[in-house]
């Protein structure tokens, strides 16, 4: 299939896939005509590499997934690297979280204590 085919696929613009092949996340294949040339492959990493960038994940942390596909494994996560950046981004989630949390609980302590000034503010007002 031809970029826009594929474009349509995926739900993705030209430019996009374009950018993907500069970055090596898919093959620069050209036909006798000169055109790209895409397959069922093709889309299936473009749609893992969708995924994962709405995931959180960079555009080059989706390298090690699209490598495993390519490696003609069923699943994308299923490859040592793509198992690495897993782990590192549960990590990185887990952090995010604990800082949020430490925000979450600050934020509660300056409404209860503006709560309890305002409140013994009016209690001494004329």
């Amino acid at each position: 299939m031809r970029i826009g085919e594929l474009a349509d696929r995926v739900g993705v613009s030209t430019r996009t896939l374009r950018h993907y092949e500069s970055l090596g996340l898919l093959p620069g294949r050209r036909g006798a005509n000169g055109y790209r040339v895409y397959d069922d492959a093709d889309v299936r990493a473009v749609r893992e590499i969708r995924m994962l960038v709405g995931l959180g994940f960079a555009l080059e942390e989706t390298r090690p997934f699209v490598d495993c596909l390519r490696a003609g494994h069923e699943r994308a996560g299923s490859c040592p690297d793509s198992l690495a950046v897993l782990r590192r981004k549960i990590a990185e989630v887990d952090e995010s979280v604990d800082r949020l949390r430490r925000v979450r609980a600050e934020l509660g302590d300056q409404l209860v204590e503006a709560t309890h000034a305002r409140c013994e503010f009016s209690l001494f007002s004329p």
